[in-house]
């Protein structure tokens, strides 16, 4: 640097050092500082006795390093005090689910194996016009290997990706938001510290969690891409923005791995799975599942105000949040619908219309990274949520029913449909699964028909019940029925087993949908 500092002090008379007029600070103590600098002694000194602008700069003469405080009130104060605690908030309301941990699940003779389902993985759309790609099903296999380790299967599973993408027209650089569903939450470090190899500076954005894979499968991914296929003289709008903060502060947490807080796509924002970690310490909060739910959604919406100002959790169309104790859901719908209602009483305060967000849809997995109990994603748009397009329409079966909910963003640039499948634990009938099927992929079209035309599917999102013999078979069917139905727009689809889901679902599937 040395040698173009200097040229550039010849060519333009710039000082080496920079220019003067600003202040500079020095930090004598943080709460990441073991100890704390004490200044013994120091003297002004008067670089310039200019009288217009005068430069000066502190010496210090002495100085030592001294211990700091460290009792129960010191650490309490960092705690009850601290700036980030101001986002929690104070639950008190207990919310009971009366709903037991585990149900008995409907059992029916089938020779659906493994294999018939997961057949659908590997099914990629097209492209849409806007220069979107989903691509899902990358997993990791033990086929040739019984011992395969964590990291052999994040080789293949990257040597598969990379091939999927390159064959499409993209890089691995295109990608903006990554899900990956890991087998057992220990592998977590192995898996970043190879993933981390295969991007540069800014990483898609992701979300993690456990998840119960089949038998010899660690690892899957599914990805989005984006490359802009708009041109013109509006082509700066739709150019990739990337958060991707690490230094800690007290704003939000810095990334605990290898990718980036969001990244923003025309009108959408694309987010990080946040978890409650305090951002100036970046350990787990303490205080249990009401404050890390209160916290984590605190993340998710500085994060939106960051990316683009005045962005709350009104403005989400998309948000799945994972829970590790299904007896938690309940408290936390009841923390998600209070932070909404905050906003709405806002709103009626100056007598505005109300904001119409995307559903929550929470999936209960058997762990989180760091041990976290709520896990929070969410995909938002920069419009007015008071203009958006809604429906919502609960159809009742002979045993149990179906509902779907649609949200339009207010450009019509992008859509979300949720579908859940309710049924009861132990029916007295046999199930009709044809007919329910049939209800499925109707109940989906009718949802389809309701949004813009220009909008295509992009990506299914099933969580279904791992151990539910009824939910495999019937998404198998739906799948099949939906791709039969959309021709040229088929939609991706990722397959999420969990271990439980709300109420009496077996299945629910989610559907992101853009230009």
């Amino acid at each position: 640097m040395e040698v173009y500092l200097k040229q550039l002090s010849t060519q333009y008379g710039v000082h080496v050092c920079g220019e003067g007029g600003e202040y500079e600070t020095f930090t004598l103590d943080c709460p990441l500082f073991k100890k704390k600098i004490v200044i013994d002694s120091s003297e002004a000194v008067i670089h310039s006795a200019d009288a217009f602008a005068p430069v000066g700069y502190l010496r210090f003469l002495k100085m030592h390093v001294a211990d700091k405080p460290n009792n129960s009130s010191a650490s309490t104060t960092v705690t009850d005090s601290c700036p980030c605690m101001n986002y929690v908030g104070d639950i008190t309301e207990f919310v009971e689910d009366n709903e037991q941990k585990q149900t008995p699940q409907v059992q029916i003779a089938s020779d659906l194996c493994r294999d018939t389902l997961w057949d659908y993985k590997r099914f990629c759309p097209l492209r849409t016009k806007h220069g979107y790609q989903w691509i899902c099903g990358i997993s990791g296999s033990s086929v040739h290997s019984e011992r395969s380790s964590i990291q052999d299967q994040t080789k293949q599973v990257f040597t598969l990706l990379q091939g999927e993408v390159e064959a499409r027209g993209f890089e691995l650089n295109d990608m903006v938001l990554v899900h990956l569903y890991v087998k057992s939450m220990s592998d977590f470090c192995a898996i970043n510290s190879l993933y981390q190899s295969y991007f540069d500076v800014n990483p898609p954005a992701r979300v993690c969690v456990e998840a119960p894979l089949p038998d010899g499968e660690l690892l899957q991914i599914d990805c989005l891409l984006y490359k802009c296929e708009i041109t013109g003289d509006d082509t700066s709008s739709q150019q990739k923005q990337v958060m991707h903060v690490q230094s800690i502060s007290h704003w939000a947490p810095a990334n605990i791995g290898p990718y980036s807080q969001s990244i923003k796509v025309g009108e959408a924002i694309f987010c990080a799975g946040q978890i409650a970690l305090m951002p100036c310490t970046m350990q787990l909060v303490q205080g249990g599942v009401r404050t890390e739910a209160r916290l984590s959604f605190s993340h998710v919406e500085k994060v939106l105000d960051a990316m683009n100002t005045g962005l709350t959790l009104s403005h989400v169309l998309l948000a799945n949040c994972y829970v590790t104790n299904k007896k938690n859901i309940g408290l936390v719908q009841k923390i998600w619908d209070k932070k909404l209602k905050e906003q709405s009483s806002k709103d009626e305060d100056y007598g505005e219309a109300e904001r119409k967000c995307g559903p929550l849809v929470i999936a209960v997995v058997p762990h989180l990274p760091r041990g976290a109990e709520v896990e929070l994603h969410v995909i938002a748009a920069c419009d007015d949520p008071r203009q958006r397009k809604s429906s919502h329409m609960t159809k009742e079966l002979t045993l149990g029913n179906i509902e779907y909910e649609v949200l339009e963003s207010s450009s019509a640039a992008s859509a979300t449909i949720s579908l859940s499948l309710s049924l009861p634990p132990s029916p007295d009938t046999p199930l009709n699964t044809e007919d329910i099927v049939k209800d499925l992929s109707g109940s989906f079209n009718e949802a389809l028909h309701k949004l813009d035309d220009n909008l295509s599917p992009l990506c299914f999102r099933a969580f279904y019940k791992q151990s539910s013999t009824a939910a495999r078979l019937l998404l198998s069917g739906f799948v099949q029925s939906v791709k039969q139905s959309l021709d040229d727009r088929s939609s991706a689809v990722s397959l999420v087993p969990v271990e439980d889901l709300p109420f009496s679902r077996t299945l629910h599937i989610t559907c992101w949908l853009s230009k």
